[in-house]
């Protein structure tokens, strides 16, 4: 018997073992293979794979002949992917107004909207976003872009009080402005 082979033969299989229950693998020391019949050697293989997140599926608002006395909202559907353990994520929202302020304007004066967030598809309200503020979600995609089902996870609610059509100075001009999403893997 061969004790060279042998003690090889136990030597990968115990790092077998090793590899196949330990989360982390230890650095291995190659082993070379010997001039023979045959020749093996044992090479330690390493990969991490960082935390990402994917939001797609956003769209234009346009909202035309708003009614001051009446709340107007308006929801999309959209995709986010996590690829974290709890497939969780953040998002945070800012505006284009003043200290990121949820405002558009027409040039000389603004209108303030709110933004909220559903981590459900199909939503027609949802949590209210504060400006720079996370708020904690978690993911139902399969897929970063939504590609196979489900092809929608979330929904962004854009809307209007009925006290900030009020506050606002008719115009012929459009009201416009830009919302800033950013989503973080948690």
């Amino acid at each position: 018997m061969n004790f060279g082979n042998y003690t090889r033969g136990l030597l990968v299989g115990l790092l077998a073992a090793t590899v196949s229950t330990s989360p982390a693998m230890a650095a291995v020391t190659p082993s070379q293979g010997s001039l023979g019949a045959t020749s093996q050697g044992v090479v330690g293989i390493s990969a991490t794979v960082p935390q990402r997140v994917q939001l797609t599926g956003l769209t234009d608002f346009t909202f035309s002949s708003l009614d001051p006395a009446n709340a107007s909202s308006t929801p999309e559907n959209v995709c986010v992917w996590s690829n974290t353990t709890t497939k969780g994520y953040t998002i945070t929202a800012q505006g284009s107004g003043t200290s990121s302020a949820f405002t558009l304007t027409n040039g000389s004066t603004t209108l303030a909207y709110g933004v909220q967030w559903s981590g459900s598809s199909g939503a027609t309200s949802g949590t209210p976003l504060g400006v720079n503020t996370p708020s904690s979600f978690t993911s139902t995609a399969t897929s970063p872009t939504c590609s196979s089902a489900p092809t929608t996870t979330a929904s962004l609610i854009v809307g209007f009080t009925a006290a900030q059509l009020q506050a606002a100075v008719g115009s012929a001009t459009a009201y416009t402005g830009t919302l800033t999403l950013t989503v973080a893997p948690q």
